[in-house]
């Protein structure tokens, strides 16, 4: 399996040369970095869409699409004399070597840790180190300026409670988040109840919303796979009641609240029995 995963990854970079070759595609040879990011941000969200599905075979499929946008972006660092792909993987290994002490340097008294609680304290000890011992490489000054600042803003919350909680900055129960929550829907109460001052109610629901990414944090549930689901369902229920009101002959437009909500009703029902 080894070899011939090899063999392929090989055969890859190879047909990413040529196609960024002289005699290549010349939609491939002028991209640019900056112009695949759309492309890799499509790869990984179908990526994530067949993890969801639990589709196998799709997801066979997606993985060697994300790999491939790796690798076209590597060609072009290659290419501008920045690194290559090989330097990539060279450091996704060398780190996680370096990162899994208690699996590669038992041997050097590196104690063996037995639960995924004990590992992730671990982990993010030899990170600061790393961030520490990295010279004139520019790197993140801070816990948590290494979090993405790319990344979708409900899972970048995830990320840096975290981060937080790795130091013992966290609420001790999931209770307690519940408790911050209720707060926090009492203050944007008193903005929707009061002047509803745009730039306060944002502030408000900001902080609501960061307070529910970290009650999924406490119960193990990844907020971004949870809202994608329920955005999936939602859109489903959604559809049954569009084509449940077009085929009565009415217009949701012209119906009233007390009417969409029982068909929505309806809808609920008959996506539970499917």
């Amino acid at each position: 399996m080894t070899n011939r995963a090899a063999a392929e990854f090989t055969r890859l970079i190879g047909i990413m040369a040529t196609l960024r070759g002289p005699e290549g595609c010349p939609w491939d040879r002028e991209q640019t970095i900056d112009s695949l990011k759309p492309f890799v941000l499509e790869e990984t969200y179908e990526v994530l869409e067949a993890i969801d599905r639990h589709d196998h075979s799709e997801l066979c499929e997606e993985l060697g699409d994300f790999v491939f946008e790796a690798v076209f972006l590597a060609q072009l660092e290659s290419e501008a004399g920045h690194f290559g792909i090989a330097d990539s993987l060279k450091l996704v290994a060398d780190k996680l070597v370096r990162r899994h002490p208690h699996v590669f340097a038992r041997d050097a008294g590196e104690p063996k840790l037995d639960s995924a609680g004990q590992v992730r304290p671990r982990w993010e000890e030899i990170k600061a180190v790393e961030r520490t011992s990295r010279g004139g490489q520019a790197a993140p000054k801070t816990l948590l300026s290494g979090v993405a600042a790319a990344l979708p803003a409900l899972l970048r919350a995830y990320h840096i409670g975290t981060r937080a909680a790795s130091v013992g900055f966290d609420w001790a129960r999931a209770d307690d988040v519940v408790a911050k929550i209720q707060e926090e829907v009492d203050e944007l109460r008193e903005v929707v109840d009061g002047s509803a001052d745009p730039a306060r109610a944002e502030e408000e629901m900001g902080d609501l919303l960061f307070a529910i990414a970290n009650l999924a944090r406490k119960l193990g549930i990844e907020p971004e796979t949870a809202l994608r689901k329920a955005n999936d369902k939602f859109t489903r229920r959604f559809g049954i009641l569009e084509r449940t009101v077009a085929e009565s002959g009415r217009t949701m437009r012209d119906m009233s609240v007390e009417a969409l909500e029982e068909e929505w009703q309806r809808a609920k029902s008959a996506q539970q029995a499917d």
